[in-house]
C-alpha cells in the first residue's frame, strides 16, 4: 500500500479551515503536550458531535471526559495492572478472529510501520511494551475520554456511534486540536466504568485522547496511508447526466 500523495506527511497543529482539511490532517496522536484543554471546549466538541447521523434518532452516545488527579488515577492504576501483566478480557473482539488475510496484511503494515518509525526491531520486547504502555498514559494528552454504549442496542447504532466519534473528531480539528481513539483500553471496561460511575449495563466503545500535539515527538511523523478510492469502487451501472 503506497503512500497517498493527497495525504500530508508532517503534522498540523493549525485549526483545520474546511472539512476537507480536517479530514486530510486528523491523525492519531501519539504524544500530546501538557497544555490544559478547558472543560468549555470539550463540551463544545461533543455539542458539535451531537449532531451526527443516527437510526431512529436514537443518539446511543454517552461520554465522560477526565483530566487533572481523577485522570492520572485512571493513568496509575491501569498502569499498575497492565505493567503486571494483568490483561482483562475484552467485552467484545475488535477484530475478527481469525482475522481476513486482507485485513490481517494490513494491520501487520500498520504494525511494522509504526515500530519501524520509531527504529523497534522485530522481537524486540522491551521497547515494543514500552511503546505499548504509552497507551494507557493516553499519549501524555490533558484530557481523556471514554465512550460507552447501552450494552442491549444492536450493531446499527455501533455504525451511529462511529459517526459521532468521527464527528467529534473532526471538530477537534477544526479547533487545532488532535485526538487518538483507543481500542487498547477495551480489555480494562471494569476499570474504565468504576472511574466513570457507569454500570455493567454500559458497554466501553473506546478510550480518546484530546488536546494539542506535540509536534517536536518523532512518533507523531508517522502517518498512515489509505488506499485509493479505485480500490474500493464500483462504479458499474453509473451514468453520468449529458
Amino acid at each position: 500500500m503506497s503512500v497517498d500523495p493527497n495525504r500530508p506527511t508532517g503534522s498540523s497543529t493549525a485549526p483545520a479551515k474546511s472539512v476537507s482539511e480536517a479530514l486530510r490532517t486528523r491523525q492519531s496522536g501519539r504524544a500530546f503536550l501538557p497544555t490544559p484543554v478547558p472543560l468549555a471546549t470539550v463540551t463544545e466538541l461533543l455539542d458539535l458531535a451531537r449532531w451526527a447521523p443516527s437510526g431512529s434518532n436514537i443518539q446511543p452516545w454517552r461520554a465522560h471526559a477526565l483530566s487533572g488527579a481523577p485522570l492520572q488515577a485512571v493513568v496509575d492504576e491501569t498502569m499498575t495492572m497492565a505493567k503486571a501483566g494483568q490483561v482483562p478480557e475484552q467485552e467484545y473482539l475488535y477484530y475478527a478472529n481469525p482475522l481476513p488475510e486482507v485485513y490481517l496484511q494490513r494491520r501487520r503494515a500498520n504494525g511494522w510501520g509504526l515500530y519501524g518509525h520509531l527504529s523497534i526491531g522485530k522481537g524486540d520486547r522491551v521497547a515494543s511494551t514500552a511503546q505499548a504502555l504509552r497507551n494507557f498514559t493516553f499519549f501524555g494528552a490533558p484530557v481523556a475520554l471514554f465512550f460507552f454504549i447501552d450494552a442491549g442496542l444492536e450493531k446499527g447504532s455501533w455504525v451511529d456511534y462511529g459517526m459521532f466519534l468521527q464527528s467529534f473528531m473532526l471538530a477537534a480539528r477544526e479547533r487545532g486540536l488532535h485526538t487518538c481513539p483507543q481500542a487498547a483500553w477495551l480489555p480494562y471496561h471494569a476499570l474504565a466504568r468504576r472511574h466513570c460511575g457507569m454500570d455493567e449495563g454500559w458497554t466501553l466503545v473506546c478510550g480518546m485522547a484530546l488536546g494539542h500535539l506535540d509536534t517536536t515527538e518523532y512518533v507523531n511523523g508517522f502517518r498512515t496511508p489509505r488506499l485509493p478510492v479505485s480500490d474500493f469502487l464500483s462504479s458499474n451501472g453509473f451514468q453520468d447526466a449529458q
